[in-house]
């Protein structure tokens, strides 16, 4: 091919392709589509010669070579998020933080239903008349699929948590030939891509006027279902219908299921807590994810995640934890609470900041340790935030083996896809991240010990000298 595109030669050719499709949509010689890679991903591909002059490149999240005035989420959160009233370095910009779920959608949700309220009253007030969100899909072995919901009806099919790869490329290549105007529900990188696509075309702000963003813990391959699938002795052929987080109202939020029906259409089900750390570890996750940096979907008009803290976390009907960045937002949430449909309060600060630690200790502290094994890889990266952050040797040790835990869970699943198979191999390489985790873990442990002594021996000495 003369020229092939951007995209290909600095983002899919370098393994950091999320399968977005919004390059797809925006590449002016319609020279790409989406394409399932060797390691079950959907990446952008090249059909024919790509002449966009960089159209398609400048809406990709993970664009090694972003313009300036949109090149990390702190510039993009400026342009598209000025009526936030307060920021905060781990989460962006925002105006309030709260916890709690929708009466009405909170049994039929993966968690507290927030994110069917929000997307049903955008419907129901005439914000939207239509919305992007994921859906199942009745092509054989793709489960699910973003399409177009312009009734409530329809939206109702789309309350569930999906694990598996989706793109948006299909949706938003009929985008032009809707009527009225599109919200969307969207993992981090998807709805950076949006804001990038609203940057390039200001027309596209008025047509997409509300982003629901969904607190991602990272994209899995469809590796990851064929697994779970292995794990209830169901051939891969034969998965159907698999349901990610299966609620038991009895037990607690985290204590969920994944399911799915053979041949016979027969339902089987295993507890993810006697599966092992899949999240943790990385395994069948996409690469991209190792070098993004936005924990809470930063530039969405509303960021909706699970509530893993206590109390909430006992309740295993499930919670959402609720960040508002934009004044509709605050007024759905508002209106919400006033007409008693919404069981919400606010939740502190620092409570909804230890919520996601987990996340912020690998992508914000552990990023500089990835994106320099990358280089020496001679790997691209797109800019970062947390790019110079220092790490001790304890949790470099961390993000080194890790990286080579998501590498290799996707060789050998694709090479041989039996999860007995599977977890004798995988065995070693765990425990290796495991004892190392541990290492990491005790020694934080010590330093905070050994700071807090610190400080109270500090105040003993300043209140013996007050005193005297």
């Amino acid at each position: 091919m003369n020229n092939p595109s951007k995209v290909i030669d600095l983002v899919v050719n370098n393994n950091l392709c999320i399968g977005c499709g919004m390059c797809v949509s925006q590449c002016t010689s319609n020279a790409l589509e989406m394409s399932w890679n060797d390691q079950s991903f959907l990446v952008a591909s090249a059909k024919n010669t790509c002449d966009c002059n960089g159209a398609c490149l400048n809406v990709c999240p993970f664009n090694p070579f972003p313009k300036e005035e949109v090149r990390t989420e702190n510039e993009i959160a400026e342009l598209f998020l000025d009526s936030a009233t307060d920021h905060h370095q781990k989460i962006g910009k925002f105006n309030n933080i709260y916890a709690g779920y929708s009466k009405e959608f909170r049994l039929s949700s993966s968690s507290g239903g927030l994110g069917t309220y929000i997307s049903t009253e955008l419907l129901a007030q005439k914000i939207a008349d239509h919305i992007f969100s994921i859906t199942e899909s009745s092509e054989p072995g793709i489960f699910y699929q973003y399409s177009v919901s312009s009734n409530i009806e329809d939206l109702l099919n789309a309350s569930k948590t999906r694990y598996f790869p989706v793109t948006m490329a299909t949706v938003f290549s009929e985008i032009n030939n809707l009527h009225g105007t599109v919200a969307v529900v969207g993992v981090g990188c998807f709805i950076k891509a949006i804001r990038l696509a609203q940057y390039s075309d200001p027309k596209l702000k008025e047509k997409i006027p509300f982003l629901i963003g969904i607190i991602c813990g990272g994209v899995k391959s469809t590796f990851f279902t064929e697994y779970l699938g292995s794990k209830l002795e169901v051939e891969i052929k034969n998965i159907q219908k698999p349901q990610f987080r299966k609620k038991d109202i009895s037990s607690s939020a985290n204590d969920y299921s994944f399911s799915c029906t053979d041949e016979n259409e027969e339902e089987k089900s295993i507890k993810m807590r006697t599966v092992g750390d899949l999240w943790g570890t990385g395994l069948f996750k996409n690469n991209a994810c190792d070098f993004c940096d936005d924990v809470t979907t930063e530039l969405a008009d509303i960021s909706l995640g699970d509530a893993w803290l206590a109390p909430f976390d006992n309740d295993g009907k499930g919670t959402n934890v609720i960040v508002t960045r934009s004044i509709l937002a605050e007024s759905l949430i508002n209106k919400g609470i006033e007409n008693k449909d919404l069981e919400v309060d606010f939740l502190a600060l620092d409570t909804f900041l230890a919520s996601q630690q987990g996340s912020f200790n690998h992508r914000h502290t552990g990023m500089s340790e990835r994106i320099k094994i990358a280089k020496k890889n001679n790997q691209l990266v797109p800019p970062k935030r947390y790019e110079k952050e220092e790490v001790t040797l304890d949790f470099k040790m961390v993000q080194k083996q890790r990286m080579k835990v998501r590498a290799l869970s996707l060789v050998l699943w694709k090479n041989d896809p039996d999860a007995k198979v599977f977890d004798e191999k995988m065995q070693k390489p765990l425990n290796r991240l495991r004892f190392y985790t541990k290492i990491y873990h005790k020694r934080r442990r010590f330093t905070y010990l050994k700071s807090r002594i610190l400080e109270i021996i500090k105040k003993k000495i300043f209140s013996k000298k007050t005193f005297n």
